[in-house]
């Protein structure tokens, strides 16, 4: 099956173009026809005439002074030859348009043979003898019908401006449709949205107030969901103190250990909630100018304070504006991963490189599966192959580092580490 284009714009130009294609050929077509049609006639008319006038003439003359009037009577396709002329195969006077007309002209007076000759182009001679039985040749070898150069030329130009009217009308009828597959492609729920010109045709307009209303209707549902996720998380708070609370005077046991640990892992999973719900909508810290090199050699120096293997290597020597709490969370999440499922983590800091700084979170623990690299940014996603109870976690902390990586502009990806384990690359704009 033959396939076609696979765009709605190529498409819609593939069926105008066709269609008008294939009138103009049709038009052509009647209007060179027409003209041939005519051009034949006006030609076989002067034939007629002036081969009925001249026979006339040349039978009327003395035989002496035929032989130089031949050269007067001669016409643009014909001549006369005062003879027998040549043999040749009959032609069927009807068939040749020209030897129609001649016939039609002199053939009522005169009776007439028509002989084709060989050869590439149409050539036929004419026999008949004048009234003193003097034998009469007439030589045709028809003219081709001329063409006019400029219908060529024009139908070109016919064509080019199809062709240039085709792509507007196709670039007008897709051009909405184009902005909004990519506003739809670029919705995020982290980010607030841009909307649509409201403008152009009825239908535009339309479908960029339902576009627009849609988005509106997307950002205030996340935006309800992550309030009644802060209010729960934050009302939790109070019940889990007081069970923590309680839990202190009970006589020491296994069963008190238990319920403890339980505990913690709620109010770690509440924390986390809260966390989560204020970074997705969260821009009010302030911006500073901060020296990115001093930044993250503190956070090192920290982690190695208390003993945890975290290296710094690399510096870039930037100092850029963003928001130092959401940029230290992100990297302490990150961190934190990398030690848990790792027991070391390295950070390299490069340099400013196509207006943007990267940092990188390296380890050597089990890694992510190719296919999950993506989804575990995902909020309270887990990897079972790699998380339990045992190691703690709540599937949020890389959700978070990544809505704060939209809150600071910044990207955040995971890829695997060559020779084994995860980097997190975090690219953070430069600006001057």
């Amino acid at each position: 099956m033959t396939r076609g284009p696979s765009t709605l714009a190529g498409q819609l130009a593939l069926i105008f173009l066709t269609g008008l294609v294939l009138a103009y050929a049709l038009s052509f077509a009647s209007q060179f026809y027409e003209r041939y049609q005519s051009s034949s006639t006006m030609i076989n008319g002067i034939i007629e005439r002036e081969v009925g006038v001249s026979v006339a003439v040349l039978d009327r003359l003395p035989a002496s002074e035929r032989e130089g009037w031949l050269a007067r009577l001669r016409g643009r396709s014909y001549r006369y030859e005062l003879g027998e002329g040549l043999p040749g195969p009959a032609l069927a006077a009807p068939s040749v348009p020209a030897a129609r007309a001649i016939q039609q002209a002199v053939g009522v007076a005169y009776p007439l043979t028509f002989t084709t000759l060989p050869g590439p182009a149409e050539h036929f001679q004419v026999h008949l003898r004048l009234s003193d039985g003097a034998p009469l040749t007439l030589d045709v070898q028809p003219l081709d019908l001329p063409l006019a150069l400029w219908l060529p030329a024009a139908l070109l130009v016919q064509l080019l401006l199809l062709g240039l009217c085709t792509w507007l009308a196709v670039r007008l009828a897709i051009g909405p449709l184009t902005r909004l597959a990519r506003a739809a492609e670029a919705l995020d729920p982290n980010l607030p949205g841009t909307p649509l010109t409201e403008q152009g045709p009825g239908e535009v307009v339309r479908a960029a107030v339902a576009f627009n209303a849609m988005q509106q209707r997307i950002a205030e549902s996340l935006k309800e969901r992550m309030q009644i996720l802060g209010a729960i998380s934050h009302d939790l708070q109070t019940p889990i103190t007081r069970m923590k609370l309680r839990a202190e005077f009970m006589d020491a046991s296994a069963e008190k250990d238990k319920l403890w640990n339980d505990l913690s892992e709620v109010e770690q999973l509440v924390r986390e909630g809260i966390a989560y719900a204020r970074g997705s909508h969260d821009a009010s810290e302030p911006l500073r100018r901060v020296d990115l090199d001093a930044f993250v050699q503190s956070l090192v120096f920290d982690y190695q304070d208390t003993g945890k293997p975290v290296v710094l290597s690399g510096t870039s020597e930037v100092v850029l504006g963003t928001r130092p709490h959401g940029l230290r969370r992100i990297l302490v999440n990150l961190l934190d991963n990398a030690l848990k499922f790792a027991g070391a983590a390295e950070l390299q800091v490069g340099g400013a490189v196509h207006g943007g700084v990267s940092i990188l979170v390296l380890d050597r623990g089990p890694g992510i599966a190719q296919e999950q690299l993506s989804e575990v940014f995902k909020p309270f996603y887990r990897l079972e192959n790699s998380r339990s109870r045992d190691t703690g976690g709540t599937g949020l902390g890389l959700a978070i580092a990544q809505q704060l990586a939209v809150t600071l502009g910044a990207r955040l990806t995971l890829s695997a580490r060559e020779g084994g384990g995860l980097q997190a690359e975090l690219w953070l704009a430069v600006s001057h």
